[in-house]
């Protein structure tokens, strides 16, 4: 099991208490979403716990640190801070599930041409900039 780190250092914690409410409650919104971003592949995990952790952090040390310290969410927000990189996996499997679903969206439920034509360039410049997100644990080619 992987020893609790404090992260308390690396916040910027607003002075305001009404802010840091807001901020509280965002970051925790942001939470729920990449929870639900987990069972639902409509909803992209990944930014929504990033945003999640950046909230937490002008908000409240205890809710940051278990957040950096979680098992599931806790190395992708690492990674993230520490090396502006997302994990290959994980951008491999976004892509993947946000093709699908984009092409679900296109062939079933889109009907003006013009849309699909806008929903497809959105999806795949989407992942063209996923995909040149750095992964530091990409596979040697």
């Amino acid at each position: 099991m992987r020893e609790r780190v404090d992260y308390s250092a690396e916040m910027r914690r607003h002075n305001s208490p009404a802010v840091r409410i807001f901020f509280l409650g965002l970051g925790t919104l942001f939470l729920g979403l990449g929870v639900a971003g987990v069972f639902l592949p409509v909803l992209p995990t990944t930014p929504f716990i990033l945003l999640s952790a950046g909230c937490y952090a002008r908000a409240s040390p205890r809710f940051y640190n278990w957040l950096m310290n979680h098992p599931v969410f806790g190395p992708t927000v690492r990674e993230w801070r520490q090396h502006r990189a997302i994990p290959y996996r994980t951008k491999l499997w976004a892509i993947t599930l946000m093709s699908l679903t984009l092409a679900t969206s296109i062939v079933f439920f889109v009907r003006p041409l013009w849309l699909k034509a806008a929903l497809a360039l959105f999806g795949v410049g989407l992942a063209v900039w996923l995909y040149r997100v750095p992964s530091r644990d990409r596979p040697a080619r």
